[in-house]
């Protein structure tokens, strides 16, 4: 007897950066396969990704109601399309091209994020695009293109990383936030960098590493008393800065200024924890700095990822075999999401749309007339803010995000969304920003789709359809082709492989430049890690081995100082709130909060707490409290936390409604990457 075999597709995962490698069924079966990221393991959020593909709170109609009061009524596409389009038109003819906004997401494949950002500007005409990557890699983005030349999370493929010595994690929690990392730094001595005791932390310590707690919001500090330590104690690489490098005396003289001592008094890390640090460092072969959201997610996180990069340099690290510095890229696509489009000063192959040669180049590609694209747009905080007033956007078409949950300041963005003449969302699941539109437009999943991701590496893998969605469901590139037909643009191509192919062509000499990447090259197997600028190019998977990016091919020291974070503690706020993610939720937990394996274990909010300071408040382990800033407040359940500072709390930002952290966060932004300050907001606690 022949038993039957299910056919299953290999694909990746749906959640975050690594992309880990997993096998689909058609009935929506997931197992793991051996991947480089991976290696045949998932963690939780993987290994259940697949409960959410017949998920009952499937969105499988187009919905739309004649007023935000209103019930959703069921309607067919042509009808939805249709109307989306006519408002569209009728808001334009009475405000401007600008009067139409786009948000799109770094959890968009790299075709859609391609499209979406040529909808904006030929369909539409409008500068009002941004995505929210804004809110996660903006300032390490930054960070590396002034210090290196180019932006690439990581410079070299992760499993470099097996046989590192030394790694210093600022800022990143892998052990919660991508477990299977974990796997590749099992060799190493972790220094890790963190307000919390993470599980990171926790492994840290019991591996025989260091956990250095600093203040929210002074990371740059604890970095310029490491490189302090770095000139005074004689760890300088003298020989790669004076080949590889250039502004080593400018940054010191900033640096000479913050001795590890009077580091001590700012950030609150012993100094004799600093020199311990960067002794490892210094005398480790093969050793690696990383940072991620907590060194970015701040009013000068560009300065902070700046400092840890100095530092690297200081070491000689970058673009030394078996060493380097990279930057953790959190969500699926969030290395490739910000290099075709999406962004608001961005054209696709990572140019500036302020560069008259790239806007030649895309506008040759396009088929319009360069003079006929619109310039860069406000970022996302500051688009938000914008929707509905007198000189922002009417309408707002949002793809793949959940703002209401996850932009700072969740309030005001909720007047704002309210203030909007049309609001289009397109997704999955009926999420917080979803149930607030006017149209919501039912999407396919990651399993029901083809396409390309780029991972945390800079390796482009294609993502493979192993089932049909559901009836009445349609891919975003179908839906972005439907809205263009109807707005009488041609160009608009829904099939995956025709995108990329355009894609390729519109990245072709760019920093990213996908043009020699191809669906039958990844489909056969290779490894392709941009740039991969001809056909038969090998990709690149390691930077930085002979030359950075800047024409001089040095990297550059910039000087960095401390400044205070936006919002200080006063009587009122006397506690620093940070945010950030936990096991088994992502992102704002539209997806996780709905599998019940995952839900079961984290179902609520919850505020790290130290036991005395919970004492202060009248509130102790277990009770519901308020969160209470200056602009809002969120409710969640205390957990009482010995190890955490007693001028600190901790609030996860995977929940809606009065459990949304984001209701405290604050909106202020960094002034080169417009990230929001999300991990440092003043706060008081409350018995609710």
């Amino acid at each position: 007897m022949t038993l039957a075999v299910t056919p299953r597709v290999a694909t990746h995962c749906p959640y975050c950066a690594l992309q880990c490698g997993q096998w689909v069924g058609a009935g929506g079966e997931v197992d793991a396969r051996d991947f480089p990221t991976n290696r045949g393991g998932l963690c939780q959020k993987g290994w259940t990704s697949g409960s959410l593909l017949a998920h009952p709170e499937r969105l499988t109609t187009p919905l739309m109601r004649a007023s935000r009061s209103a019930p959703f009524a069921a309607v067919g596409w042509d009808a939805a399309l249709g109307h989306v389009a006519g408002r569209l038109r009728e808001l334009q003819a009475q405000h401007g091209p600008d009067a139409v906004a786009v948000f799109g997401a770094g959890g968009l494949t790299n075709e859609k994020a391609y499209l979406l950002g040529k909808f904006a500007r030929v369909a539409l005409g409008t500068s009002q695009i941004d995505y929210n990557g804004r809110f996660c890699m903006s300032s390490a983005a930054a960070a590396g293109n002034r210090a290196f030349g180019v932006d690439r999370g990581l410079p070299f493929p992760v499993t470099d990383l097996d046989d590192a010595e030394v790694v210093l994690l600022a800022g990143a929690n892998v052990a919660e936030t991508m477990p299977p990392l974990m796997g590749h730094l099992g060799s190493a001595r972790l220094v890790v960098v963190d307000p919390r005791r993470t599980p990171t932390a926790e492994r840290a310590l019991a591996s025989g590493g260091l956990h250095l707690q600093p203040v929210p919001g002074t990371d740059l500090v604890l970095a310029l008393g490491m490189l302090h330590v770095a000139v005074v104690d004689g760890y300088l690489d003298a020989d790669y800065l004076a080949e590889r490098t250039t502004g080593f005396d400018d940054a010191w003289r900033v640096a000479a200024q913050w001795w590890p001592e009077r580091a001590e008094r700012v950030c609150g890390v012993p100094a004799a924890d600093m020199r311990r640090a960067v002794g490892w460092l210094a005398g480790a072969a093969r050793r690696y700095v990383l940072t991620a959201r907590g060194a970015e997610q701040h009013a000068n996180g560009v300065d902070t990822v700046t400092s840890w990069i100095n530092l690297a340099l200081a070491l000689g690290l970058p673009g030394r075999p078996g060493s380097g510095f990279g930057t953790i890229t959190g969500q699926g696509n969030g290395q490739g999401g910000r290099e075709h489009g999406q962004k608001s000063d961005q054209l696709p192959g990572y140019r500036s749309i302020s560069d008259p040669a790239a806007r030649a180049h895309v506008a040759g590609v396009w088929g319009v007339d360069p003079d006929s694209l619109p310039g860069p747009g406000r970022s996302a905080t500051e688009l938000l803010a914008a929707l509905g007033r007198d000189d922002g956007p009417r309408a707002l078409l949002v793809f793949g995000s959940n703002v209401l949950v996850s932009a700072p300041d969740a309030n005001a963005v909720a007047e704002r969304l309210a203030a909007l003449d049309l609001l289009v969302v397109a997704d999955v699941l009926p999420g917080e920003t979803a149930m607030a539109a006017d149209v919501v437009l039912p999407v396919a999943q990651w399993a029901e789709e083809e396409g390309t991701m780029t991972n945390l590496e800079g390796r482009v893998l294609r993502r493979r359809r192993a089932m049909a969605p559901p009836g009445g469901v349609r891919t975003d590139l179908e839906v972005i082709s439907g809205l263009a037909d109807r707005l009488g643009v041609a160009g608009f191509p829904a099939e995956p492989q025709e995108v990329f192919d355009e894609l390729r062509a519109a990245s072709a000499g760019g920093i990213s430049d996908y043009s020699g990447i191809s669906y039958d090259r990844l489909d056969a197997g290779e490894a392709l890690h941009w740039p991969c600028p001809a056909p038969g190019h090998p990709g690149t998977p390691r930077l930085f081995t002979e030359r950075f990016a800047h024409p001089d091919g040095r990297a550059r020291l910039i000087p960095v100082d401390h400044t205070p974070s936006a919002e200080l503690p006063d009587a009122d706020h006397p506690l620093r709130a940070t945010t950030g993610r936990v096991l088994v939720h992502y992102q704002s937990g539209a997806q996780t909060r709905r599998v019940a394996e995952l839900s079961g274990v984290v179902p609520e909010s919850f505020v790290e707490v130290h036991p005395d300071t919970a004492a202060r408040a009248g509130l102790a382990d277990g009770d519901w409290a308020r969160v209470v800033s200056r602009r809002g407040a969120a409710e969640a359940r205390v957990r009482c936390v010995p190890t955490l500072r007693p001028d600190t709390v901790f609030l996860p930002f995977h929940f809606g409604g009065e459990q949304a952290a984001n209701r405290v966060t604050n909106p202020a932004l960094d002034p080169i990457s417009r990230m929001p300050e999300f991990k440092v907001s003043a706060v008081r606690l409350e018995p609710a």
